[in-house]
């Protein structure tokens, strides 16, 4: 099939463009900046806040849009493929659902309101109304039969640029004592980007339509931190540590990444039924964590993210005062 992908360069659409030269489809790649990386692909330079007239000739049997993050950009890829993009595939998140009262939420739970039209930023607290506005722009401008969404949690994996689990990853392979941020069975749902790539690509090459959760089953924070030393073979102590407490000594998600600040979110222990009854599969999570590992030590510049994470002495200045505390 012919596919489009718009933004497949960096982590999760560059494993949905791997996935699909694999699957054997023809790519063609909407990016802003050349790259000698996915050689097989047909590569469209192009901002999509500017001109698009690069889409201006061709046809897909699929469009995967992995990075609208305001309305405005799904309306204006849509106005520039017309009917030239066949079966369309948007990736929001889970953060549009508003907080579910209990694990195992559905695809049919409670969204946030969405953003107003004035709204252009994109902030921790304006992303998810922000996404809510372009599923409704996407329902708006694509037949139900043609369009699907697909909302993941946290994306893991190898090329994670974020840097929020490969910091994980990178301290519990380094070992010692390891500040654990409570509360400890506070919900957790990740998703390895080359999972989700394949199965995305089956979706739209597929055309299933329809709203579908991106996430393996739900597990605890505390377990993740667990299953991803024992995948190491670390010799990381956890040191569990309260989470209100943590919150008052200043420490939040941008040291910690990943944690919830002490509060549970149920919209992390999502359902995943529905996207595993068409077809969502998931490797071993060791497997996720060894080649985390591996991409990290390759690439530690790109793994460092935007500089989160708590320093060495920091963690070391926390640990003695709860201990002392204690």
């Amino acid at each position: 099939m012919r596919l489009l992908i718009i933004g497949g360069t960096r982590f999760v659409g560059h494993a949905m463009a791997e996935a699909a030269l694999a699957a054997g489809h023809e790519v063609t790649v909407l990016h802003r900046n050349a790259t000698e990386d996915l050689p097989d692909a047909r590569h469209l330079l192009a901002d999509r806040d500017g001109d698009l007239s690069a889409l201006g000739e061709g046809t897909w049997d699929a469009t995967i849009d992995t990075c609208a993050y305001l309305p405005g950009q799904v309306a204006s890829l849509a106005d520039a493929l017309g009917d030239r993009g066949g079966h369309h595939l948007l990736v929001s998140t889970v953060s549009v659902y508003a907080e579910p009262a209990a694990a195992g939420a559905t695809e049919d739970a409670e969204l946030l309101a969405a953003a107003e039209p004035e709204v252009t930023e994109v902030t921790g607290e304006t992303y998810g109304p922000l996404k809510v506005a372009c599923e409704a722009v996407a329902r708006s401008r694509y037949a139900d039969a043609g369009l699907t969404l697909v909302r993941p949690t946290y994306v893991v994996g190898p090329r994670d640029y974020t840097g929020r689990f490969p910091w994980w990853v990178r301290r519990l392979a380094r070992g010692g004592p390891t500040l654990a941020p409570g509360p400890s069975d506070a919900p957790m749902q990740a998703i390895d980007a080359r999972d989700m790539g394949r199965w995305v690509v089956a979706l739209a090459a597929d055309r299933v339509a329809g709203t579908f959760t991106a996430a393996r089953p739900a597990t605890t924070f505390g377990q993740l931190l667990e299953e991803t030393a024992a995948a190491l073979g670390s010799s990381a102590e956890l040191v569990r540590v309260d989470g209100d407490w943590l919150v008052g000594q200043g420490v939040d998600a941008a040291q910690l990444p990943l944690w919830s600040e002490g509060t549970p979110e149920q919209a992390l222990a999502m359902s995943t039924d529905r996207a595993e009854s068409v077809g969502l599969t998931h490797r071993p999570w060791a497997d996720v964590v060894r080649d985390t590992l591996a991409w990290a030590e390759a690439d530690p510049e790109s793994a460092a993210g935007r500089g989160l994470g708590l320093s060495p002495e920091r963690e070391q200045e926390l640990l003695a005062a709860w201990r002392a505390r204690a």
